[in-house]
């Protein structure tokens, strides 16, 4: 399961964003993950409850925002939206779309105390 790894590297950056800040607690936790991510959303809320425990995010809320998967097909030249990294072009059918939306995983924002 890498979702607890994820977890563990999601709970280094926000230490790391919180070190030397002067704030005693995170109270909420805002992270972006895209549909082509690879993660396991309801496995990965459940490792970051665990690695949370007895660290400075103990008991924070986690807002997950979804983003879209998005690719550019190279037959039509256009952006596409997409659902998996080998899907075929919606409007054309070619095979040949690139990723380029939809495979992020980052902390986007923090609340603190």
């Amino acid at each position: 399961m890498h979702e607890l790894s994820l977890a563990e590297e999601i709970l280094r950056t926000i230490e790391q964003a919180v070190h030397g800040q002067g704030c005693s607690r995170v109270r909420e936790v805002g992270l972006e993950i895209g549909q082509l991510a690879a993660v396991d959303v309801d496995a990965l809320t459940f490792c970051l409850e665990s690695v949370f425990k007895g660290s400075v995010a103990e008991g924070a809320r986690v807002r997950i925002d979804r983003v879209p998967g998005e690719g550019w097909c190279l037959q039509c030249g256009r952006p596409v939206p997409i659902d998996s990294l080998y899907a075929e072009c919606p409007r054309c059918g070619s095979p040949q779309v690139q990723a380029t939306g939809g495979r992020e995983l980052r902390v986007k924002d923090l609340w603190v105390e």
